[in-house]
């Protein structure tokens, strides 16, 4: 057998211009899901050059769930003054909490400055610098490459504001819970693209949409665990999916949740199962339900959610 070399190519020879190429790239779905699932969190667009004051960041994005905004400058040189300043000055006019730096490297003085900044700043600032690599096999497609250079210190700061740096028992398993359930959907070789686990009661699945994600969940207290899909921001997409109810869930064989949620931002279409997440030898029935189910939800939704686009 023939093995072939990895060989890295020059960023500018795919993207010539940041704003008109590289941020037109990046901006895509299916690469925003790459940036997502790289640093474990999920990313929907809002808009590209976004004003801020006489100047305009790259990427205005917002975290999937949450809502927390998020700005992204890319710069495909090596990192600089000038750029260093301007992810702050972006972040604060946009009142942005998570700032993405997307670099084709980094000085090793703005790594420690910006390493100092996720230190000393308090638990509702992220910063994160990617560096940016294209690699090629061959005469393949090149392959992009977002590699993690500083980061908040492992989200440790994402739980010290509510549990003061020491996680509840009912974190713990839910971490522990997720972790494993990571596992598991990787044996069995399943198409679930699936992010790092945090310790928090739900988990996020892509299904090509910035608008919809699956959201697998726990409720520990009421016995339960779900599949649902969660749609921010858009009531219209929901009322679209509800002319096709019979349909969804004569597919789905099982009868839906729908929660139109009048007044808030988020609306959902979930599935319930009894689970008592403190019996730990039952877990892998658990994983083995929110599978089946999240795969069946990523086929189905996805099927219907582009036709509603058709009408």
């Amino acid at each position: 057998m023939e093995l072939k070399r990895l060989k890295k190519v020059e960023l500018r020879k795919a993207w010539a211009h940041e704003a008109t190429d590289f941020t037109t790239w990046l901006s895509q779905n299916e690469n925003l899901e790459l940036l997502s699932d790289e640093i474990g969190l999920g990313i929907k667009l809002l808009q590209t050059e976004a004003s801020v004051g006489r100047f305009n960041v790259d990427i205005l994005a917002e975290e999937e769930n949450t809502g927390r905004k998020i700005v992204i400058e890319n710069q495909l040189e090596i990192t600089n003054h000038d750029h260093l300043g301007k992810i702050i000055t972006y972040a604060s006019g946009l009142d942005a909490v998570i700032i993405i730096w997307i670099v084709k490297d980094v000085r090793d003085e703005h790594k420690q400055a910006v390493d100092w900044l996720n230190e000393h700043t308090d638990e509702k600032i992220y910063i994160f610098v990617i560096k940016m690599e294209l690699w090629q096999i061959g005469n393949s497609d090149t392959a992009p490459k977002f590699q993690i250079i500083s980061k908040p210190n492992d989200w440790a700061k994402s739980l010290k504001s509510n549990t003061g740096g020491q996680l509840t028992e009912t974190k713990v398993m839910q971490l522990a819970f997720w972790d494993k359930f990571k596992e598991f959907v990787q044996d069995k070789k399943s198409i679930l693209r699936l992010r790092k686990p945090r310790p928090q009661h739900w988990y996020d699945i892509s299904i090509g949409n910035s608008n919809a994600h699956i959201s697998l969940t726990l409720h520990s207290q009421n016995g339960k665990i779900g599949c649902e899909i969660y749609i921010n921001h858009d009531q219209e997409l929901y009322s679209a999916l509800e002319k096709y109810k019979t349909d969804i869930e004569k597919e789905l064989n099982d009868k839906l949740i729908w929660m139109p949620l009048e007044g808030k931002k988020a609306t959902r279409i979930r599935l319930l199962t009894d689970a008592d997440l403190y019996k730990t030898g039952d877990w892998e029935e658990y994983f083995e339900w929110l599978k089946s189910e999240a795969e069946l939800f990523q086929k189905i939704f996805s099927k219907y959610i582009k036709k509603t686009k058709k009408h």
